[in-house]
C-alpha cells in the first residue's frame, strides 16, 4: 500500500487483497484512523481570517516598464516520492523571474525568502499575489509597506489576476518538471536552477519580440536611467539573482 492512496485506491487495493469494502466504509475506517492520503491539496493558499487584505490595483493599469508590478505565486511540484512546493516571484513586464524558493511545507517561511532575495535587486511600484496567509502575513505586508511598495491582492478564486506567473508554471512544468523525474528535493532545486537561469537569460519570447526576460529586465534604456539617476554607484539590476550564479 502506497502512502498517497486516496478513498477510491485504498479501496481497490482492498479489494485485490480480498476484502470486501466499499469506499463509504474505507472513507470511515480512515477517518478513524486519522489517515489521510499524502499529497498537495489544490488550494494551496488558505486566506487567514485574522490577516488584512489589501484591494486588487491592476485592474486598469498599464505596465509598460520594469519594476512597476512585481508579482508571486505557490505551486507544488510532484517527487518520486511526495512533493515540494515552489513560490516565485517575477516582474510583469518583463517576465523576469526574480527570485525563487522551494520548500517541502506550505509555510510562510520560504516566501519571505523569495521576497528578500528578490528585493536584494531592486524593488517594485506594486507587488500583487493572492489572499493567501503566507502573503497576508504581517512579516510578508510589513517588509513591503516599509518600503513604501503598493500592496495589491487578487480576488478569491481570481486566478487571472495573476495570469503571468500562472504561464510560468505551466511553462516551467511543461518545459521542465514533466520532461524529468525528480527523485529529492535536492535534485529538483539543481535542475531547476538550471531551467531558470534558462528561462531568464535565453529563451524568446513572442510577448517579448522574441527577447528574452533578461533582456527586457537589463534593457539599455533601463541600465541608462539607472546611471542617469545614481551616478555614483552601479546600478542593482546589474547584480544577478543568487540562483543564476
Amino acid at each position: 500500500m502506497e502512502s498517497f492512496y486516496g478513498v477510491p485506491k485504498m479501496t481497490e487495493w482492498l479489494r485485490t487483497k480480498g476484502y470486501g469494502v466499499n469506499r463509504k466504509r474505507v472513507r470511515r475506517l480512515m477517518k478513524i484512523l486519522g489517515l489521510e492520503a499524502v499529497y498537495p491539496k489544490p488550494w494551496l493558499s488558505k486566506p487567514a481570517k485574522d490577516h488584512k487584505k489589501y484591494p486588487y490595483l491592476l485592474k486598469a493599469i498599464v505596465i509598460e516598464r520594469p519594476d512597476h508590478v512585481w508579482s508571486t505565486d505557490i505551486t507544488y511540484i510532484r517527487l518520486k516520492h511526495g512533493f515540494i512546493y515552489l513560490a516565485a516571484i517575477m516582474d510583469w513586464h518583463s517576465r523576469y523571474v526574480l527570485s525563487y524558493e522551494i520548500s517541502t511545507t506550505l509555510d510562510r517561511e520560504f516566501c519571505i525568502r523569495a521576497l528578500e532575495r528578490a528585493l536584494m535587486l531592486s524593488s517594485p511600484d506594486i507587488f500583487n499575489s493572492d489572499q493567501g496567509s503566507q502573503f497576508t502575513s504581517v512579516e510578508f505586508t510589513g517588509r513591503l509597506l516599509d518600503l513604501g511598495i503598493k500592496i495589491s491582492m487578487d480576488g478569491r478564486g481570481r486566478a487571472m489576476y495573476n495570469i503571468f506567473v500562472e504561464r510560468l508554471w505551466r511553462t516551467v512544468k511543461y518545459e521542465e518538471v514533466y520532461l524529468k523525474s525528480y527523485e529529492t528535493a535536492k535534485e529538483a532545486r539543481e535542475s531547476l536552477a538550471r531551467y531558470f537561469h534558462f528561462y531568464n537569460t535565453e529563451r524568446l519570447h513572442e510577448a517579448l519580440s522574441y527577447r528574452t526576460p533578461q533582456e527586457v529586465y537589463l534593457g539599455e534604456q533601463r541600465l541608462k536611467k539607472d546611471s542617469e539617476s545614481k551616478p555614483a554607484q552601479a546600478p542593482l539590476h546589474q547584480i544577478q539573482p543568487s540562483f543564476l550564479s
